[in-house]
């Protein structure tokens, strides 16, 4: 079986394909500031639900935390977050040619061409109208971010919501409380406003083609999909997969990429004996004063990373960092 895991700065989420790539289980934890934990939770609960012997062939890890979760597992190839979602896309429909995806920390969108990825986009610079974003509103208003979409449906009033910034966004919506605006209308100018963010910052000229596949949690908000149908003009497709598409992409590439016959670095499902710390350091080799993390098991160091020039990075030489700088 293939596993993929994505972990990100909202949940992690894992994925465990057959040897004919169907999903045969996942896995979708928050993560709450806990990565290390979590992903040990997730694999164990992979391996309970599945209740049998389970033979990985191949791993992979994607996610703004790819470098963490591929070193904590052992996985056989560490992939970035566009790579993994135009690949699961491509999975579940070979003729897409764009992919929405509204993550927890950022968005992104995906041009595809004959099934090839040919152009990308991606914000990382402010949250506005990612899921961390809509979860705080929806924490806020003391909604379950799971009713924020049927809500949105509901709305029969166009409001204005400045959807460029977070901050402005929430004043705008506590604004709109105070004239005595209905949840459902300003949750779905909110839906709106985000929409119209997402196209402004990342689409900027891009010929947006059908078929449109959906991705991220976001995703499950059918009040952002439906605008995104009205403002597109053409029809968006989310797959029941949606919230797992980059750890199906992980998954798939892991097996793309392993070599033939070689054995997988994957450590097993079970890893609650396995002691993990991380610590940093900032390199003074150089004037970029580099963030280095560096993660030990056991107390043995396993693994660096962070150095722009890649001195420090994929430590095996145990000597190339010293314990001086690990207490730093």
């Amino acid at each position: 079986m293939y596993l993929g895991i994505d972990v990100g700065s909202v949940s992690v989420d894992l994925a465990l394909l057959d040897k004919d790539f169907k999903l045969l289980a996942h896995s979708y934890l928050r993560t709450k500031g806990r990565p290390i934990d979590v992903i040990k939770q997730g694999l164990e609960d992979l391996a309970d639900k599945l209740g049998m012997n389970i033979e990985i062939e191949a791993c992979g890890a994607t996610g703004s935390g790819r470098m963490l979760a591929g070193v904590l597992v052992g996985a056989d190839c560490v992939v970035n977050e566009i790579t993994a979602h135009a690949v699961a896309a491509i999975h579940i429909n070979p003729d897409v040619k764009t992919v929405l995806e509204i993550g927890g920390q950022d968005s992104k969108i995906i041009i595809i061409r004959d099934g090839i990825p040919v152009d990308f986009a991606m914000n990382t610079v402010c949250a506005a109208g990612t899921g961390s974003f809509l979860d705080h509103q929806a924490e806020r208003l003391k909604i379950p971010i799971e009713e924020f979409g049927a809500l949105a449906l509901k709305a029969d009033l166009n409001v204005k919501i400045a959807g460029r910034c977070t901050v402005f966004a929430e004043s705008d919506m506590i604004h709109k409380q105070q004239l005595g605006y209905s949840n459902e209308n300003i949750i779905g100018g909110l839906c709106r406003a985000l929409v119209r963010n997402y196209l402004n910052n990342l689409v900027k000229g891009k010929e947006i083609l059908a078929p449109i596949i959906f991705q991220g949690g976001v995703a499950a908000n059918q009040g952002i999909k439906k605008v995104f149908e009205e403002e597109l003009n053409l029809p968006v497709f989310v797959p029941k997969e949606h919230k797992i598409m980059g750890a199906i992409g992980a998954a798939l590439l892991a097996k793309e990429r392993k070599k033939t016959g070689q054995r997988s670095k994957f450590k097993g499902f079970y890893l609650n004996k396995r002691e993990f710390e991380t610590s940093c350091f900032e390199c003074q080799d150089c004037v970029n004063h580099c963030e280095v993390i560096v993660m030990k098991e056991m107390g043995e160091l396993i693994a660096s990373w962070g150095s722009r020039c890649g001195k420090r990075s994929h430590v095996e030489d145990k000597k190339q960092v010293s314990n001086k700088e690990m207490k730093a």
